[in-house]
């Protein structure tokens, strides 16, 4: 090399950062001891900010823009370095660009699950995940309180920092909006809104601004949901004893159906049970409801009496004294059909026992 290349490579004429990063906040313009010469071209692209530090102190910032380096439009450099009277030799700083974009799609999540207290459901455990976005609001204080000494600093040097910010500030943001938890998923712009405005500041504090905050999910320990999850399946069912009264009645319609029986019998087998069924079912509701005068429960009803009948030498039922009723009525059950009920020893005939015997007192006698 040259003397007179020599000469040339120890003065910086073009200051420029050609950012091929996605992440990167903050970088210096590698100097390498050469001085800068005044009236040297200083390129600031759009999204970026140039500071120009003397010996560690931060003097003037560039906004986006070509520039010439001079006396005039570096007042503070000039101040610090006692520069008068259109100072025109090389001199030697420290220059930092920074990036002023968006920086989206942070991520921010709980590594354990938060103890909150519900108005519903008292104390409860949730998680909480959700993103993020930021962009640099002041370089100088940036660089004081976070980037220092680094010659280059990304998102990811900081991100672990803002992500305990986001968490801890924003669990106490839920807490104190008081909010439901399960009104918590209806509300994620309300309640985002909320962390934004607290720990918005403590952004601000080290140079940065906070523009955009999300809640992608908030949710409670597994066993809790599983328990919601049939709370609202007893409420989708509403009216508990008219769908069982309903799903009883279909069910003994299948039953007869089933029965080898057969033929009218069966059908008339059907109908009984059906109905039995559903008047059964219908009483045991009835009888457990609310009572609106004094908020107490009735008593619940005595055990059912329940009988099996032999029907062409197969066993049916059990049905209790309403089917039993029905049955004699149709002429399905005579006092010498054979029944059996739970505690007897084996199948006797129907006249034989007290709870059947009043059965056969209003059937007609056989014609002829």
């Amino acid at each position: 090399m040259g003397l007179f290349d020599k000469i040339k490579g120890e003065f910086i004429d073009i200051i420029e950062w050609t950012d091929n990063t996605s992440d990167t906040i903050m970088w210096k313009f590698p100097r390498y001891q050469n001085e800068i010469k005044m009236n040297a071209k200083l390129t600031v692209r759009e999204s970026q900010l140039a500071l120009f530090l003397n010996e560690g102190t931060a003097a003037d910032i560039f906004q986006p823009g070509m520039h010439n380096l001079t006396t005039q439009n570096m007042p503070i450099m000039s101040t610090l370095k006692g520069w008068k009277y259109g100072f025109n030799s090389p001199f030697k700083a420290d220059v930092f660009f920074f990036n002023t974009k968006q920086f989206t799609n942070q991520k921010w999540g709980t590594k354990n699950p938060i103890m909150l207290r519900d108005a519903e459901f008292g104390p409860i455990r949730i998680r909480a995940f959700g993103s993020y976005a930021f962009k640099l609001k002041d370089a100088t204080l940036f660089y004081k309180e976070i980037a220092s000494t680094n010659s280059e600093f990304t998102t990811d040097e900081i991100n672990e920092q803002l992500r305990n910010i986001a968490v801890s500030r924003g669990m106490d943001a839920i807490a104190e909006s008081k909010i439901p938890v399960l009104d918590l998923a209806s509300n994620y712009d309300e309640v985002s809104k909320i962390i934004t405005d607290k720990i918005r500041p403590e952004f601000n504090e080290i140079g940065l601004e906070l523009t955009k905050f999300l809640i992608e999910n908030i949710s409670l320990p597994p066993e809790v949901e599983a328990m919601l999850d049939k709370r609202s399946s007893m409420g989708i069912l509403g009216n508990l004893g008219a769908f069982n009264q309903f799903q009883a009645g279909v069910s003994m319609e299948k039953a007869a159906e089933n029965q080898n029986a057969g033929g009218i019998m069966g059908a008339g087998l059907g109908a009984g049970m059906g109905f039995g069924m559903a008047n059964q079912m219908g009483n045991m509701y009835q009888n457990n409801q609310v009572n609106p005068q004094n908020n107490s429960i009735n008593t619940p009803p005595p055990p059912i009496i329940q009988f099996h009948v032999a029907v062409n030498g197969q066993q049916t039922g059990p049905f209790d004294m309403a089917q039993l009723k029905n049955m004699a009525i149709a002429g399905q059950l005579t006092k010498a059909s054979l029944v059996w009920k739970a505690g007897m020893a084996g199948w006797l005939a129907a006249e034989t026992q007290p709870e059947l015997a009043t059965l056969f007192n209003n059937v007609p006698p056989p014609i002829g």
